[in-house]
């Protein structure tokens, strides 16, 4: 492990809670600042969105241009399987596990940060974390954002831009799929409290919560700096201790 900066951090919460948000702002800080006020190296950020997203897009391909069945999901968008959802947690967990391959060096100048979303219709957050590797859960501290379903989708509303589906920071989900998928979030029956431990198959892995119930990421900066980097330095004050 780096001696000053997390090796991995996996920030979860509900869509538009303010993961983006936050990681954009780490991204454009000068270097020693973050290293040195919350505790991150260079960012490389593995996401499943852009994954999930070109899934949709192969099957209007197979689907529109050749008349063939769709793969992963149906017409209305919703995943045939629910294990694909535990599918796009393998393949993060495999892509990180070829950058340490490759980089004997990789956290010395690089945290790894893994971001997704899980609502408890499939699965949640305890499910989800079943399907991380090892070789992650190791190394990482999690970073949930916490906000109300209602604060969800209000900013999945404002945030949306049809003409950039495929955006990380403008894409959005319908009413009724917010509803369905994300309404009920398995957060705290997983971690209760502010900080601690999680037990993910024998390991335990740090957690701290960022509440954002105020929308402090949105157009707010130095307050978002505050916050974080006090949430993260409690997260890192556990983190040291794994």
């Amino acid at each position: 492990m780096a001696e000053d900066t997390f090796d991995v951090l996996i920030l979860i919460g509900r869509p538009a809670s303010g993961k983006s948000e936050i990681i954009d702002f780490l991204t454009y800080l000068p270097d020693p600042i973050r290293r040195e006020r919350f505790h991150i190296a260079c960012l490389e950020v593995f996401d499943d969105f852009p994954m999930l997203w070109t899934w949709f897009e192969e099957d209007d391909i197979l689907s529109k241009s050749f008349g063939l069945p769709r793969l992963h999901s149906d017409e209305e968008g919703y995943f045939k399987h629910k294990e694909l959802w535990h599918v796009l947690i393998k393949r993060m967990s495999l892509d990180y596990g070829k950058k340490v391959r490759d980089d004997a060096s990789y956290h010395e100048h690089t945290t790894a940060l893994i971001e997704f979303t899980r609502g408890s219709q499939h699965g949640g957050y305890a499910e989800a974390f079943q399907h991380v590797s090892e070789e992650v859960l190791k190394r990482a501290g999690i970073l949930y954002v916490r906000v109300p379903f209602e604060e969800s989708l209000r900013k999945n509303r404002h945030r949306f831009n049809p003409e950039k589906p495929d955006s990380i920071l403008e894409h959005g989900l319908p009413d009724e799929k917010m509803e369905r998928l994300y309404r009920d979030d398995d957060w705290a029956a997983v971690a209760p409290g502010e900080n601690g431990y999680l037990n993910v198959r024998g390991q335990s892995v740090p957690y701290a919560v960022f509440p954002n119930e105020d929308d402090i990421t949105t157009g707010k900066a130095d307050q978002l700096a505050a916050r974080l980097e006090s949430v993260l330095g409690k997260l890192w004050e556990i983190y040291q201790q794994k």
